[in-house]
């Protein structure tokens, strides 16, 4: 059967992926301002609350490479609509959710759809023009944390006008109108990996995960010196050296610990890791820092509507540096614009920080932030699909992808322990937390800006030029605007 019209229109796949992995992005952080109004309206604990973004970082930790590397081998396309489907059902039970125990495991049904992300960034590289894969994957990787910095903005106008279950309807409609598309539109891919899951490989990952980011985002609340965070990061550990032992022996990993050796791969995973500690721990508390009272002597009594237009100039720049990241690639390379996105983001946490008095501070911030993440994230996700070969893409992206979310709990955890550690007598935090948080993610950005020095400039790879020989054709007739055939 042919399947001409849909390989040649790349345009139409990129516009599934692209609504797919906007409506992503949203669930990540929409909920993120309204977990007060969470809590009292499902009568939760402070502590339970918390399980609503906790148990999203934990699923998708867990099914980001797993299903990266079920496509690989099985179809991207394919898992893609599995994917998007696990994403629209757990929206659906989030919007009827009455408890916070069904929204807890609504939200964790939801973090299935962070394989969107690495399942996205293959079916470019498989279906896309080879001229044409950065800026794809450049726009796609820089939407990913538009929505985060977007799902802040619409949270409180979203709230404010209908209620929080609208938090979850909304999404669901670009969610399943990318799930029939996908299905429809989007051709399976020619690349595939032949093999098997290595179960012990992915209940290993599972396991050092879940202990990992249990442990970190409890810790606030626990101590980082209680015997239970200690045990948690202790069996992390234990489990993440084991698993390493068995992928090393697998005929067939889950992941290829040898790809995670690459110096392009393993350096933008740092680099990947350092600004996820930044970015969630931003999202997470600047919030929190605008709406606190002006009676703390350093608040701005913001209300949730009015502390997401300070993000605004964020996700506008993200957006705007994710839209050029092909042609900033292209004039600078993908290694300088990481460093310069690094130094930016530096720049931006030192603002916030020590210059946080005035409105015009936060906003300066917020868009020196904005051109940091969108440079840095385009830039990353470029730098790893070119250092693989085609049939890796979907589990290097996605770890890629996972590690900047394990960082974002790391990171989140370490900002709540330091803000919380002094607190006012009306039981804000003191002023000064949040100088010493905020000095400390420039710090993270500072060591993020050494690491890019030492990514290898980007270079393709000889997969690329092994590639089927099918697909070399599929790539030459695309750019002549042909069609193509596939039996």
């Amino acid at each position: 059967m042919t399947r001409s019209l849909e390989r040649a229109s790349y345009r139409t796949t990129f516009a599934v992926l692209l609504l797919g992995t906007s409506a992503y992005a949203l669930l990540q952080s929409l909920v993120t301002p309204v977990l007060p109004t969470i809590q009292h309206d499902l009568h939760s604990s402070q502590s339970t609350v918390t399980w609503v973004l906790t148990a999203y970082l934990l699923s998708a930790s867990i099914f980001t490479p797993i299903l990266g590397r079920v496509g690989d081998m099985r179809g991207k396309e394919r898992m893609l609509v599995v994917t998007l489907g696990a994403l629209a059902l757990g929206s659906v039970l989030a919007g009827l959710a009455g408890n916070i125990g069904l929204l807890i495991v609504a939200r964790a049904i939801q973090g299935i759809g962070g394989a969107v992300i690495p399942l996205s960034f293959g079916i470019i590289r498989d279906e896309f023009p080879p001229g044409k894969v950065p800026s794809g994957v450049g726009i796609l990787a820089a939407m990913t944390a538009v929505g985060g910095g977007a799902g802040i903005v619409l949270a409180g106008p979203i709230v404010s006008h209908l209620d929080y279950h609208w938090l979850f309807w909304i999404p669901l409609v670009p969610t399943l109108v990318a799930m029939v598309c996908a299905q429809v539109f989007v051709p399976e891919s020619p690349v595939r990996t032949p093999g098997r899951i290595s179960w012990p490989g992915a209940v290993l990952l599972s396991g050092w995960l879940v202990a990992l980011l249990l442990g970190v985002s409890e810790a606030p609340v626990w101590g980082w010196g209680s015997p239970r965070v200690l045990g948690l990061l202790g069996s992390a550990l234990v489990i993440g050296v084991a698993w390493a032992a068995v992928e090393l022996r697998s005929g067939e990993p889950l992941v290829d610990m040898t790809m995670m050796r690459v110096p392009a791969v393993w350096t933008n995973n740092l680099v990947a890791f350092l600004f996820g500690m930044g970015m969630y721990a931003v999202m997470a508390f600047l919030p929190e820092f605008l709406q606190t009272p002006h009676s703390t002597g350093y608040g701005f009594g913001a209300s949730i509507v009015q502390s997401g237009l300070f993000l605004l100039p964020l996700t506008v720049m993200m957006f705007l540096f994710g839209l050029f990241a092909g042609r900033i690639a292209a004039a600078i390379g993908s290694k300088t614009a990481v460093i310069i996105g690094s130094g930016a983001s530096c720049g931006a946490y030192l603002v916030l920080a020590f210059a946080h008095a005035h409105a015009w501070e936060l906003y300066l911030a917020s868009t020196l932030l904005g051109v940091g993440l969108g440079l840095a994230f385009s830039a990353m996700s470029n730098l790893i699909v070119q250092a693989v070969p085609p049939s890796q893409t979907g589990v290097a992206s996605g770890m890629n992808a996972n590690i900047r979310t394990i960082g974002g709990a790391v990171g989140a955890g370490i900002m709540s322990s330091i803000v919380t550690s002094r607190l006012l007598a009306d039981g804000f935090p003191a002023g000064s937390r949040y100088t010493a948080g905020f000095a400390f993610l420039a710090g993270t950005a500072v060591v993020a800006t050494v690491a890019a020095v030492f990514i290898p400039k980007a270079t393709s790879t000889q997969a690329d030029a092994d590639r089927e020989p099918h697909l070399r054709n599929a790539e030459l007739a695309l750019l002549a605007g042909g069609t193509i055939a596939e039996s």
